[in-house]
């Protein structure tokens, strides 16, 4: 899909689009060996290697939403983010996120946050990841920094 394609989509059809993009490249990232999970794992990477970042993915349910730590974090993770020019995104549904990557959900207590790495030897692009990374760029010039995606149900 050309970038022209996706302007003319509406609103509704781009949503729909852009979870499913966002669905295959984390199954697509995990195969690779490219998917960071959890705030305290993503931001040692980030403090490590933050050039192999390339794509960040916040989550967040209700029942979360008054855990200041979490939004302390958040925000931390977000201004590094953009003073790292790394595309960024929010989805509600951490279950959902879990039953993408395939992990139970016992294993996946914190998928607040997820990093999308590029792999040393820089063999695996992803085209969905280019789709995710023109939606943060269009959503950026209508000054939502930090856009939500819903992620499609199964």
């Amino acid at each position: 899909m050309t970038l022209e394609e996706v302007l003319i989509q509406k609103p509704s059809e781009r949503a729909q689009c852009t979870g499913k993009a966002l669905e295959e490249v984390l199954v697509s990232a995990k195969a690779n060996d490219c998917l960071t999970t959890g705030v305290y794992e993503s931001a040692k990477v980030m403090n490590v290697d933050p050039d192999s970042v390339s794509f960040c993915v916040l989550a967040m349910d209700e029942e979360f939403e008054c855990d200041i730590a979490l939004q302390i974090h958040f925000t931390l993770i977000q201004a590094f983010c953009f003073d790292n020019d790394i595309s960024i995104v929010r989805v509600n549904g951490m279950q959902r996120l879990s039953e993408i990557v395939g992990d139970s959900a016992e294993q996946f207590e914190d998928a607040h946050c997820m990093l999308i790495t590029n792999p040393a030897e820089d063999s695996w692009e992803d085209p969905a990841l280019e789709k995710l990374h023109m939606f943060c760029e269009e959503s950026r010039s209508y000054n939502e920094w930090v856009p939500e995606i819903t992620l499609p149900e199964r």
